[in-house]
């Protein structure tokens, strides 16, 4: 039989590990966030930086960070870049296992303090499906009374083993930003890192490839039509906080995303879910 524990980090965060037939996991109530998702037999399927201490109030150098209500620097000044979501504690609320799978659910309570970045009603949550595959889905839901809009992105760390001997595909056909300055290109099917790259694409397919000495790493989105590919390569390696200066050769983010025209205007009463699934492919 699997389990579904709560412990707490010696840092004081605490999380929820998971053991069963087919995975071991590890999600952090801080952020909803998983740092952990190894299917049995194979190599873990996420990446974290040595240098990440898990101090509360951090959110975790790796895993899949929950960006949200916005992606990136927000248009007003003073607020927390990427959203607050990956630094506030969410709620457990469901853990089902069905056949060695394990279903999480984990829901923010937006606090009074955080009304001031988010004056919505608005209801949130994260679900996790665990098995040989890792499934991740950010759910919204207006409560209220008027259209609102907002960016999101489910910010995932691979391990990637050497960064010179990847390469990512399935881009083929999309557009992309670079540096989040423009213009639009069109774009290969195929990317390889000589430098950083900071490309947020649109337009997108729903399956990417990570090609890598370990393996090939797939990773698809749902209800999603941008994602985000980084590495910031030696110079922004050496400023990041909680990141050592050679990390870069270890690590790729492909992000599932609803970011620039992508952007998430979720009508009163509407839900949408941003899901994505990463495993490895045979």
């Amino acid at each position: 039989m699997g389990s579904v524990t709560t412990k707490k980090h010696a840092n004081g965060l605490d999380y929820v590990e998971i053991n069963t037939a087919l995975c071991q996991a590890r999600i952090f109530l801080q952020g909803a966030q998983i740092d952990h998702f190894q299917p049995t037999g194979k190599p873990p399927l996420l990446w974290v930086s040595e240098a990440d201490d898990y101090q509360p109030g951090n959110g975790i150098r790796g895993g899949v960070p929950v960006c949200w209500p916005w992606f990136g620097m927000s248009t007003e000044a003073g607020f927390p870049q990427h959203g607050f979501a990956r630094t506030r504690i969410w709620n457990l609320s469901s853990v089902a296992m069905r056949n060695q799978w394990v279903d999480l659910r984990f829901d923010l309570k937006i606090s009074e303090e955080d009304k001031h970045y988010w004056p919505h009603n608005t209801e949130v949550s994260v679900l996790f499906s665990l098995g040989d595959t890792l499934s991740i889905s950010l759910v919204n839901t207006n409560l209220g009374k008027q259209t609102i809009s907002l960016t999101q992105a489910l910010h995932s760390y691979f391990p990637i083993e050497d960064i010179h001997q990847v390469t990512a595909s399935g881009f083929s056909g999309a557009k992309y930003i670079e540096f989040a300055k423009g213009p639009y290109s069109q774009t290969t099917d195929e990317v390889q890192f000589d430098r950083e790259t900071d490309r947020v694409y649109t337009e997108l397919g729903p399956v990417q490839l990570l090609h890598t000495p370990q393996g090939i790493i797939e990773v698809s989105r749902e209800n999603s039509r941008s994602a985000v590919l980084w590495n910031p390569w030696i110079e922004k390696s050496k400023r990041l906080a909680r990141f050592n200066d050679n990390d870069y050769l270890t690590m790729l983010c492909l992000e599932a995303a609803n970011v620039l025209e992508d952007k998430l205007e979720l009508a009163p009463g509407e839900t949408h879910s941003l899901v994505t699934h990463i495993r490895w492919k045979d």
